[in-house]
């Protein structure tokens, strides 16, 4: 995010991550297909965000598991992205256009993930993440907070838990308790891990 300045580009680079992340780690289609139709403000200066279509829902009928929060550093930067874009209907993220202006079409999937390339070679932290690694980086990271598997399935929409486990599990790893059983017969305390 340190990346993100405050022109037109790095507004809607941060909104951007931030929406994807934030809403359940969105692939690049569901990013690159987001309109501000479906898009809902609610109390505190929050969003809801309602996914249209994505992989598992292909007819866009929309179910209430696909109403997703866009909530706190996400929805202020989301925010400042819509204020300073000024779009107020159709896709929420746009090209920025050589002469510095707005495009009027959306993102596709490959301009999400080379905005995803692009930001993580500028912050220095290498150069094997794609727009993917938005998704498997949510998943991993509630697996480290030891956020509940079923939540973070609902956020995510994924419906097979081997598929999500993997990610999940891995990300836990490192701060499992089972690990450390052993070693004093108690839980590790946070300073521990």
């Amino acid at each position: 995010m340190e990346t993100c300045d405050d022109s037109l580009k790095g507004k809607r680079d941060r909104a951007l991550l931030l929406f994807a992340w934030a809403s359940g780690g969105r692939r690049r289609s569901e990013v690159s297909e987001a309109v501000h139709e479906n898009l809902r403000r609610v109390d505190g200066g929050n969003f809801l965000y309602t996914l249209a279509s994505s992989k598992t829902n292909h007819n866009g009928k929309v179910r209430p598991e696909d109403v997703k929060p866009v909530v706190g550093s996400a929805a202020e930067a989301l925010d400042a992205w819509l204020k300073a874009s000024g779009i107020t209907s159709g896709p929420l993220f746009r090209r920025i256009l050589k002469n510095g202006r707005l495009g009027t079409d959306g993102l596709s999937g490959t301009a999400v993930r080379d905005i995803v390339k692009e930001r993580c070679a500028l912050a220095g932290v290498g150069d094997d993440f794609s727009a993917h690694s938005l998704r498997s980086g949510f998943v991993t990271e509630a697996g480290r907070q030891n956020m509940p598997l079923q939540e973070t399935m609902a956020m995510t929409g994924h419906r097979s838990t081997d598929t999500v486990a993997g990610y999940f599990q891995a990300g836990a790893a490192q701060t499992s308790a089972l690990a450390r059983m052993m070693d004093s017969g108690k839980p590790p305390s946070p300073e521990d891990i």
